[in-house]
């Protein structure tokens, strides 16, 4: 994770966001230019690799991604083109930096928007299946996933992010805006992103 970063690592990486950002937009939960994802490509210093800004991530090419640091600001790979990277690349980091994920995804799904509406104090979840989808224990484990104001400063939202975690639940909202959630690698964390969608329109449905 600590190797030089080559145009052939940061392309490779731009495949894998690209492919699971094209099947995150076919949900519907990406529409428009909207969401984001990441992969860390290196820990020491911390880089990410982050979808570019302003583009419709169902069509995402591999050189679609931009790197960033742990602020969020982009840094440059020689041999590689300079795309503007989403403008919460800055959370992205924050998340990947204290929770140790390999991999962030962002995305406006409607039930996460929802949700984070109706109840700003955290979504409270228990006693389904799906939950073990997210490492939990389908029966008598009560499932918070706190809500956090929306921002367009990213650092603070990092704040807000530390301040509200629970480090047993991996996903995030943000009222008014959606959802954050994050996983060992791209997979694990669109897994998670599905899981948590899922159980955010189960409490809707039964409340």
């Amino acid at each position: 994770m600590n190797a030089r970063l080559t145009p052939g690592r940061v392309l490779a990486s731009g495949e894998r966001l690209a492919a699971e950002s094209a099947r995150l937009a076919s949900y519907g939960w990406m529409r428009g230019t909207s969401g984001n994802l990441s992969e860390v490509v290196g820990r020491d210093p911390l880089r990410l690799a982050v979808t570019a800004s302003g583009l419709d991530k169902a069509d995402l090419a591999p050189s679609d991604v931009a790197i960033v640091d742990a602020g969020g600001a982009q840094v440059a790979v020689e041999g590689v083109h300079a795309v503007r990277p989403s403008a919460e690349a800055g959370l992205h980091a924050r998340v990947a930096a204290v929770t140790g994920a390999g991999a962030v995804v962002h995305v406006h799904a409607l039930s996460a928007v929802l949700a984070g509406r109706r109840w700003p104090g955290g979504v409270r979840v228990r006693d389904v299946e799906m939950l073990k989808g997210i490492g939990r224990a389908a029966r008598g484990d009560e499932v918070v996933f706190p809500v956090i104001p929306s921002g367009q400063d990213m650092g603070e939202m990092g704040d807000r992010f530390e301040a509200a975690r629970d480090p047993r639940v991996p996903a995030l909202l943000v009222a008014g805006h959606g959802l954050y959630a994050w996983g060992e690698d791209l997979v694990r964390a669109r897994h998670v992103t599905e899981c948590v969608e899922w159980l955010l329109a189960y409490a809707l449905a039964v409340a």
